[in-house]
């Protein structure tokens, strides 16, 4: 979960479509923190560095928190974990600690070229988990 539209439709097909009253949900966020190392700033000013840094931490503190809120207004038990890495690897090393029935990710629709180079979540957990996966592709992102 990335608070983006694209894992909050998964999360709403999820509940719509596949939830059962009593299931344990775990939310998976994994923080990057690639706009703060990336930033030309990074060079210029440590200062700089650490502002950018607390405000990351700031936002993904506020996600996190938002999430367990989406968690008690569907009345779903469960919990939210943070965890540095590879979000792909991440997801799929959670199910197993966890004894996940079912991965549910949304999909960014990328290009397949994009895809090719950057890689994608949801493509590798397709092929790495241990768990049947639903890939949730963004009403908005379907091709005619």
């Amino acid at each position: 979960m990335d608070g983006s539209d694209y894992s909050n439709y998964a999360f709403d097909w999820y509940m719509k479509n596949a939830y059962h009253k009593g299931d344990h949900v775990i939310f998976v966020h994994c923080p990057e923190y690639h706009t703060v190392v990336q930033s030309p700033m990074v060079m210029a000013d440590v200062t700089v560095l650490t502002d950018m840094w607390k405000e990351e931490e700031k936002r993904i503190k506020e996600l996190l928190e938002k999430l367990g809120q989406q968690m008690k207004d569907h009345g779903i038990g469960g919990k939210v974990k943070s965890i540095g890495g590879s979000p792909g690897e991440v997801i799929c090393q959670v199910a197993k600690d966890e004894n996940a029935q079912l991965i549910v990710t949304g999909t960014r629709g990328m290009g397949k070229i994009r895809r090719t180079f950057l890689g994608s979540v949801s493509d590798y957990i397709l092929h790495h988990a241990h768990v049947p996966v639903l890939v949730c592709r963004h009403k908005d992102d379907h091709k005619n």
